[in-house]
This record gives C-alpha cells, structure tokens and sequence, in this order.
C-alpha cells in the first residue's frame, strides 16, 4: 500500500495560478523589453530633437554650400540664437538668426538685392540666407577667424575692432578668454560647442553623411 500523501485539488489549483502568474510575468517583462529595443531609436531622436533641436536642414545645406560654410556652423548660431524658435527681440532683432534690421539693409545693399523688406527676415528661407551671408561676411574681415567672426555677429564689429586695435597697441594678440563681454565670450564658446553636437548628431540631416 502506498505511502505517498495525496494533494489537494485545491493545492493543486492555486500551483497553477501562480505558475500561470508567474508566466504572464515573464512574458510582460518580455514584451517591455521588446518595446524599449524597439523604441529607443525614437527615444532618443526626441531627446535630441528636444535638447539639440534642428529644422529647416535642406535650407540650412544649401546655404552652407552656397556661402562655404559648415552646415553645423549655420545649426549652432541659430540654436545660439533662438533654438529654432524665430522670434522678435526687445532689441529689434528678428528671426532664425536674430539679424537687426539695419544690419539686414547693409546687407541687402552689399549683395545687390533690390526687393528687400525687413519683414521679409520672418520668412525662415530669408533669414537662414542672410544670416548665412552675414557669417560669410564676418569670415572673411577677419581672415578667416571663427572666433572673431562669432565674437562679432553678437557684439558688432565696431568692438571687435576696438578690442583688436586695443591688443595690437600693446604688441598682444586675441583671444576668446579676452573678450571683454562676458555675454559675447560665453556665445562663442557656446557656439563653437554646439557646432561639434550638431556635426555629430545630425550628420545625415546636415549632409556629412
């Protein structure tokens, strides 16, 4: 005669709850995992697109290639400027690139446009151009220096100009610690960070790729 204690029908449906438990568990955690794989591409085009925001690349492209500029160079003013977010400043300043209008008219003349109105610099294709134009512009007064260049897109030239004419006077050269403006000194470097982030975040969107 056996000795081997028989089990409950009870004991024996609560085993299979929980093993039936335990299985939609796993699958749960299973099809999560699936999930975040799946979603972390679109994960992390949102935070990038949130924390480093980009729009308007084609524009940006064909300025850059029509200026001889680096497309990231273009992205990182803008971001420096308004992130993407065109806007009016207490100043007078208007869109993308934050172009005053008197600076705007110089270089309207300069490239021989005949049809040009401020309010055009609302027009993000306009503003991307111009600004675009105004870099080119600034590059080439000062041989070239991107640091100068920046230094003078935010402060204006005639201090730049100062500021160099001051170190020249004192057989000194320049450089972005010697910026006089910490507001200035802080967009360079700002800029000159962010146009790493954006070559190498968005190296198909800016045509490196």
């Amino acid at each position: 005669m056996s000795t081997r204690r028989r089990v409950p029908a009870r004991q024996h449906a609560v085993a299979r709850r929980r093993r039936r438990r335990r299985l939609a568990a796993l699958c749960i955690v299973g099809i999560c995992a699936i999930g975040a794989i799946l979603a972390a591409p679109l994960f992390r085009k949102a935070i990038d697109e949130f924390t480093l925001p980009l729009q308007y690349s084609s524009i940006i492209r064909s300025q850059a290639a029509a200026k001889h500029l680096d497309p990231a160079l273009i992205a990182a003013v803008i971001y420096a400027e308004t992130k993407f977010d065109a806007r009016t400043s207490p100043t007078g300043a208007e869109g993308l690139m934050q172009i005053e209008p008197g600076t705007a008219d110089f270089l309207a003349r300069r490239s021989g446009a005949t049809n040009f109105h401020v309010s055009d610099l609302g027009t993000p294709a306009v503003n991307i151009a111009y600004g675009s134009y105004y870099l080119r512009y600034l590059l080439d007064e000062y041989g070239g220096n991107l640091d100068l260049a920046l230094a003078a897109y935010n402060g204006g030239e005639t201090n730049v100009d100062a500021w160099l004419a001051k170190a020249r006077a004192h057989g000194q050269g320049f450089d972005v610690d010697e910026i006089p403006f910490p507001e200035t000194r802080a967009y360079v470097q700002r800029v000159l960070q962010v146009e790493q982030e954006y070559r190498s975040t968005y190296p198909r969107q800016l045509g490196y790729g």
